[in-house]
């Protein structure tokens, strides 16, 4: 197939009905819209709860009143135009300053409505930031989506990262696989940058983005397959999302289709309480109860994932659930003496998001102020003081 033809306007979508085109169009004044002819192919456009359709096509939920622009604090994390360091061993490259407007849920919408100050033309200044820190060893280019960039400007950024000795892995968040995998199938370009830059000691990974056990047709599958072949690691992320996702029996599929592909599952996150995503978002204790009916109905090869909330503080684990506690681990964070973190709260059925529990019953820390192996602030970064966890 030659690559199929991007979509930008409701109007060019038949299957949707002239007077919802004009309700749609309202939301799509406030948040870009953006698919194409083989991603809208996928959608069965008789069923109006199609979740496919509820991934990509907007909805005028999108408009209510809910959450905040940047609801994990990132640009608090921002260290130079276009690149965050939040975690000691991890920098963020946002790469792209045209959204993809792939998904309704993104998290990210600031950065193409108000926050353009967050992304750069130019990531000369965050490279030789991660020059000057040898702490970081993996760095995460993203955005949008890092596969919209042409293959040859994504290469000039690469080769600029494989010139730092303490970088080890680079990774690419792409949904691009899911997508549109003829981005890839058809750009032989693409495979050369990854064989060239995957090494045996320092490997690329792509972090894949399949919210659906439908994304994975024989084209995405063959996608994968391509960059695996010239050497790539593939993982994938998806967060839990209302409608598309949030049957456990969905939810088991996805895992068990990544796992027959080789594709590990990495994470699966609460759904961000960001502005336009009140139709997605779950409560983070049924989320949790999602989350481990479908692993319990997969062999351990498919089981892989951590399920967390990336919350400004860091990425913190929902480990289990009684009927009157919740109990969470700091799977990463901002403050490396955080990591590890143990705490119980009272159980809490309405809450949305880690903020939401207020009543602690129990915090533990592994590590101590004065362990020198976890340094508070590493080379000198300082942490915002409004990201620390309760207790």
């Amino acid at each position: 197939m030659k690559n199929p033809r991007y979509i930008t306007s409701i109007e060019d979508l038949p299957g949707i009905p002239g007077e919802e085109k004009k309700r749609l169009a309202e939301v799509t004044k406030k948040f870009a819209f953006r698919t194409n002819e083989y991603y809208a192919s996928l959608i069965d456009w008789n069923d109006p709860e199609d979740p496919i359709r509820k991934i990509i096509i907007p909805d005028p939920r999108e408009l209510e009143e809910w959450g905040a622009l940047d609801p994990s604090n990132e640009k608090d994390y921002t260290v130079a135009p276009g690149v965050q360091h939040k975690y000691r061993e991890t920098a963020l490259f946002l790469t792209l300053d045209v959204c993809g407007g792939f998904c309704r849920f993104c998290f990210r919408k600031r950065l193409f409505m108000k926050r353009a100050d967050e992304i750069a033309h130019d990531l000369s200044a965050g490279i030789d930031y991660v020059r000057q820190h040898p702490e970081i060893t993996n760095v995460l280019l993203t955005g949008g989506d890092s596969l919209l960039l042409a293959t040859r400007r994504l290469e000039r950024i690469i080769s600029q990262i494989r010139e730092i000795d303490h970088v080890q892995i680079i990774r690419i968040g792409s949904k691009m696989a899911a997508f549109n995998p003829y981005r890839i199938l058809n750009d032989p370009d693409l495979p050369r940058l990854i064989k060239t830059y995957s090494t045996p000691e320092k490997k690329i990974y792509l972090m894949a983005h399949f919210n659906h056990p439908r994304e994975l047709t024989p084209q995405a599958i063959d996608a994968l397959e391509v960059l695996r072949d010239a050497g790539a690691i593939v993982v994938n992320q998806t967060p839990l999302l209302r409608g598309i996702n949030s049957d456990p029996a969905q939810l088991t599929e996805l895992f068990k289709k990544l796992s027959f592909i080789g594709v590990p599952p990495y994470y699966v996150f609460q759904c961000r309480p960001t502005i336009g995503n009140s139709l997605f978002g779950m409560p983070v204790e049924e989320s949790y109860l999602v989350f481990e009916k479908a692993r319990a109905s997969c062999s351990g090869l498919a089981k892989r994932a951590r399920f967390v909330i990336s919350h400004a503080s860091g990425k913190i684990e929902v480990v289990g659930k009684t009927d009157t506690a919740t109990y969470f681990k700091y799977h990463q964070a901002a403050d490396p003496r955080d990591i590890g973190r143990f705490l119980a709260f009272k159980s809490n059925p309405e809450a949305f998001w880690f903020d939401d529990y207020t009543d602690l019953l129990e915090d533990s820390r592994v590590f101590s102020d004065e362990d020198e192996q976890f340094p508070a602030f590493p080379s000198g970064r300082q942490i915002p003081n409004d990201t620390q966890a309760a207790g």
